[in-house]
């Protein structure tokens, strides 16, 4: 788009290619002839971008002052525009490769946590004893707790012996038997 005629200024929207998803990035440069051009460099400016960060702004201008200098003497703004155009399909493949390695990383760490939650506790001699010791602990309880239940129960159960002794219907019930 022309600005304007005296000084020539006008200016050119330069978009990337296409990337993942249909991501592109864009810039819209301006640039004003100086009176002697092209021995001079044109002025030239970013005027608006998308889906640029600072860092990618800061090295287009870079780009733009180094082509600059680089093509002194000849028609530079062709050349200009090309290398952003080159730029911003580098800043596409970063992108792309950012959001490929960030998708990684989170896998890494899901991964990461997915074994965190299966390792337990090194087993080291100390732990052990401790276990062991806690483990023969409740083990002992559960036999105390046994033994006093059996005895409970042996207290309301008599031997035979004590049967006999209490009740001697038991003891002639026997002969009764045998003798019929």
């Amino acid at each position: 788009t022309v600005l304007s005629e005296k000084p020539t200024t006008f200016t050119i929207t330069v978009t990337s290619e296409a990337g993942e998803n249909d991501e592109t990035v864009q810039t819209t440069l301006k640039f004003t002839y100086r009176e002697k051009y092209p021995d001079e460099a044109p002025l030239y400016e970013i005027v608006s971008q998308e889906n640029l960060d600072d860092n990618d702004v800061t090295d287009i201008i870079k780009l733009l002052e180094q082509q600059a200098e680089e093509n002194l003497g000849m028609v530079m703004i062709f050349t200009l525009v090309s290398a952003v155009q080159e730029k911003l399909n580098e800043i596409v493949d970063q992108i792309k490769t950012r959001r490929e390695e960030e998708k990684k990383q989170k896998e890494r760490e899901a991964e990461e946590e997915e074994k965190q939650r299966f390792h337990g506790t090194p087993v080291t001699i100390e732990n052990f004893l401790n276990w062991k010791a806690k483990f023969d602990a409740e083990l002992l309880e559960i036999k105390r707790k046994k033994m006093k239940e059996e005895e409970q129960a042996g207290k309301n159960k008599l031997s035979g012996k004590q049967l006999f002794e209490m009740d001697h219907n038991l003891d002639t019930s026997d002969i009764q038997f045998l003798e019929e």
